[in-house]
Order: C-alpha cells, then sequence, then structure tokens
C-alpha cells in the first residue's frame, strides 16, 4: 500500500497544504487533506474507471471558502452550543454564534479551517494539531489527532485522540458528505440506523432536550428505507429543516459496533458505518449549494452525512452524555466507514 503526498496550495497566512492518495489492492483511492484534515475524495472501482463517493473541491480556494465542511474533521465541539455559551467548573464561557444565535462546528476558525500536521504511515495518515487556550473561545491548549487508515477490506478507519491542559469539551467528528452513485441527489439511496430514539431539534436546529421514539415518524430507519421516502412529510421535525439534521441515539453497548448501512440500488454500492459513539446526526445535505469538484454543482440533497457523535448541545443537558474531557485524561473514539461494491 502507497501513500502519495503532493502540494495543495498555501493558506493566507503561507502555511503549505497538502494532498495525501492511498490506495488499496482492490482499486479503492482515498485523499486526505492537511487542511482542515478532511476527506477530499473516495474513489470506488467502477468498471475501467472509478466512481467518487464523496463530495468535496478540487483546489484549497475551494475549502477556504467552503461553509459546508465538506468531508472535514469538525471541533473543538461538532454541531451545536445553544447561545454560544455554556458553563464549566462554575466559570461562564462565551464561544462564537456562527450559526444564527447558536454556536456550530467549533466555529468560524474551527478545525475544519486549520491547516494540520500530517505524518505518513504505512497505510494512510495522521494529522495533528494544537488548539491553544481560548482558541474559539474554548478553556485549555488542547492537542489533538486524527489518524486515517485504509484497510484491505475497504475500511477507512478514523481514529481520534486528544489531551487538554484544562477541562473543556470536546466532541470531534467527521463531516464526510456520501453520495453513493457519485452522481445526481441522494434520495433514492437506502439507508439504515440502529436508533429507536432520536432528539428532536428547537426551530434553531439544537435539541430540546427530549429523546422521542422513531416508530411510527419519518425518523424511523429502523429498516432500510429511501433517504427520500418520507423527506417531504407534514412532520414538523423534518418539514422545517427541508429534510433531516437530527441526532440518532444509537443501540449497544459502548464500544466499537455497526450503526448504520446505506445503498445505492443502482450500482449495488454500500456503505457501512462503525462507532463507539453514543449519536450519530444524520444531515441530508439540506441546504447544500456548493460548486464542486469538476465543477459540478451541489445542490440540496446531494449528499449525506453520517457524523458520530456526542448528542449536540450536551454541555446544557446533563442526562446526555457528556463531552467533557478532564484536563490529562485521553481522549480517544473510532469510527468506520466500509464500502462494498
Amino acid at each position: 500500500m502507497q501513500v502519495k503526498q503532493r502540494p495543495f496550495g498555501r493558506t493566507p497566512d503561507g502555511a503549505e497544504a497538502f494532498s495525501y492518495t492511498v490506495g488499496n489492492a482492490n482499486g479503492m483511492r482515498v485523499t486526505l487533506l492537511s487542511y482542515g484534515a478532511a476527506v477530499q475524495s473516495i474513489q470506488i472501482p467502477d468498471g475501467g474507471g472509478h466512481a467518487d463517493v464523496a463530495l468535496g473541491y478540487d483546489d484549497l480556494s475551494g475549502y477556504l471558502s467552503d461553509t459546508c465542511c465538506f468531508g472535514a474533521t469538525v471541533g473543538r465541539v461538532a454541531n451545536r452550543i445553544k447561545g454560544g455559551a455554556f458553563e464549566l467548573g462554575g466559570v461562564s464561557y462565551r464561544v462564537a454564534k456562527n450559526d444564527g444565535e447558536n454556536h456550530l462546528h467549533g466555529g468560524p476558525t474551527g478545525f475544519n479551517k486549520r491547516n494540520w500536521s500530517g505524518t505518513i504511515l504505512p497505510n494512510g495518515v495522521a494529522f495533528t494539531r494544537y488548539s491553544p487556550d481560548g482558541e474559539e473561545g474554548y478553556p485549555g491548549g488542547l492537542l489533538a489527532a486524527v489518524r486515517y487508515l485504509l484497510d484491505e477490506d475497504n475500511a477507512l478507519h478514523i481514529a481520534y485522540t486528544a489531551c487538554a491542559e484544562a477541562d473543556t469539551p470536546v466532541n470531534l467528528t467527521n463531516h464526510s458528505y456520501f453520495n453513493l452513485a457519485g452522481h445526481g441527489d441522494i434520495l433514492g439511496q437506502e439507508l439504515r440506523l440502529d436508533a429507536d430514539f432520536y432528539t428532536p431539534n428547537d426551530a434553531g436546529c439544537v435539541p430540546t432536550g427530549e429523546i422521542l421514539s422513531v416508530k411510527g415518524t419519518p425518523m424511523d430507519f429502523t429498516a432500510p428505507k429511501p433517504i427520500g421516502r418520507d423527506i417531504g412529510a407534514d412532520f414538523t421535525q423534518v418539514r422545517q429543516f427541508g429534510g433531516y439534521d437530527h441526532n440518532f441515539a444509537l443501540r449497544g453497548a459502548p464500544g466499537l459496533r455497526e450503526i448504520a448501512s446505506a445503498r445505492d440500488p443502482e450500482s449495488g454500492r454500500a456503505l457501512y458505518v462503525y462507532t463507539d459513539l453514543p449519536g450519530v446526526q444524520l444531515y441530508t445535505g439540506n441546504m447544500t449549494d456548493a460548486i464542486g469538484k469538476g465543477g459540478v454543482r451541489y445542490q440540496a440533497h446531494a449528499g449525506f452525512c453520517l457524523e458520530t457523535q456526542y448528542f449536540p448541545d450536551a454541555v446544557h443537558h446533563r442526562h446526555f452524555e457528556g463531552p467533557i474531557l478532564k484536563a490529562g485524561e485521553p481522549f480517544r473514539s473510532e469510527t468506520v466507514y466500509r464500502f462494498t461494491w
């Protein structure tokens, strides 16, 4: 297995960004970027060529202006913090309100807008960066690492580690948008989630604190169904966001386990997702509007995200498993995206 490193341009502050392409014996290729510690492409063998099943941009300029977090590592806290504020250890902290009145994905210059240091591994890349105390309003310095490994079972392993100098919230995830057809929309692609419950959102897309059953609602993906089957249903949780943008409470004991699968009926390509985290955010690209790779215009529902995570806004809900990392204690988490064709 070989990893090829190439220059990918320079950031506005002059830092050099790199791309890294890793392939396996089956012809699968994944390209990773130091900017945002991101997945740029996932290429699956397709006849004499490849189908790219991940949304992204051709060059660094696209990622510099990106508002969709295509393929990026997001943090220090993924998803939303209500009101852009939280309390920890009796101290109040304010973070940027970059999504209406709320904080989203670590702020306007979160981890997805940072150039990480990359180290080539035998079958992947390890990215690291130090987030200083006070960055985007978060307490304590944080050393974070994201390791991507591609195996011969066509699985992309994503391992997160972090260590903090002071107690701080940490909730790292990958924000890849998948389209198993490689083009068009994802409404006919079938999805299964091992989740009997979900956390409903208020109008700002922040969990209300309730944990409700999916049974008998458009939120039920416990059996495979087309993503678009109920996306236009007269159901407030779907209607107010133009689709799905919700956290699902995953089944299973702590530890790495399969939690989701998706399949494109036409091509037969499938994705299986594994994680050791308690939740996953299903986002159906409701607000997507960007010019992506090859000059293709990505519009609403051009891709779907399965962002493994702690529950959003857990800093305000004691019954949500908390994302607070204690000073000096290690943070570890793993997510795997495995493909078949």
